[in-house]
């Protein structure tokens, strides 16, 4: 039974909230309505807090804060309608103020996109494809800048790398030539290893003696042969006639 109770107690409060009016929203649009936007933002701020997923909060919050010229702030209240939209017209406006925002921001790229998917929810709003062809017209005029540090990091990076395939290069080549050296040095080995040995006079295995013996026989030899000679020359010299008396 008390189950019961306390479940009927949670329906109850349920059905309650459910039915509970939204009566800070049309506070906001008199506010708004008036020019009073200082008092129109709070009671919009109050309304979106009370009724988190409830669109026309953000939206007109959005407007609100863009009217005070602040479209930083106003394209993320914009940006929450859009995420909490749920009809095609909610869209629509949403999206064209995004738009007006981020052009007031000179964001052209952001413009062009948020203009094109409100025409996308309302293909017929002429003054949202003004802005769309003005947002275009912008952009080509006014192309984005590079970013300077991100330029500077990536050429960082190029320098870093370049720098890398250099050692990798200067060590291939440092390789290479030693690879060349040692090729030639094994070749040089090879010849040399290759080339016949000269004759070397092998050492005589004859004594001393008969070395000594050979040695006489030989002037021995040559006695004979100047004996031969010298007798030769005597016979061949004429004789000296005998003197007439």
């Amino acid at each position: 039974m008390k189950k019961l109770i306390i479940y009927c107690l949670i329906l109850i409060t349920f059905a309650t909230k459910a039915q509970e009016k939204d009566k800070f929203l049309p506070k906001g649009n008199e506010k708004f309505a008036e020019k009073n936007y200082v008092d129109a933002e709070a009671n919009y701020r109050i309304s979106q807090a009370k009724f988190k997923k409830k669109s026309k909060s953000s939206y007109n919050l959005g407007t609100t804060i863009y009217k005070q010229n602040q479209p930083s702030e106003a394209k993320y209240q914009f940006a929450k309608a859009i995420s909490d939209a749920k009809t095609k017209p909610e869209k629509h406006q949403a999206f064209h103020n995004l738009g007006n925002s981020l052009m007031k921001e000179k964001e052209y790229s952001g413009a062009v996109e948020a203009y094109k998917n409100a025409l996308r929810n309302n293909p017929t709003d002429e003054e949202t494809r003004y802005n769309y062809a003005l947002a275009k017209k912008m952009l080509k005029d006014n192309p984005p800048k590079k970013d300077d540090k991100k330029d500077k990091k990536d050429d960082k990076k190029d320098k870093e790398k370049d720098k890398e395939k250099d050692k990798k290069e200067e060590d291939k080549k440092e390789e290479d030539k030693k690879d060349k050296e040692k090729e030639k040095k094994d070749q040089t080995d090879k010849k040399e290893k290759d080339k016949p040995e000269e004759p070397q006079p092998k050492p005589s295995g004859a004594s001393k003696q008969r070395i000594e013996n050979l040695l006489d026989a030989v002037n021995n030899e040559e006695k004979k042969v100047q004996e031969k000679i010298n007798a030769q020359k005597v016979q061949g010299k004429p004789s000296k006639p005998e003197k007439d008396w």
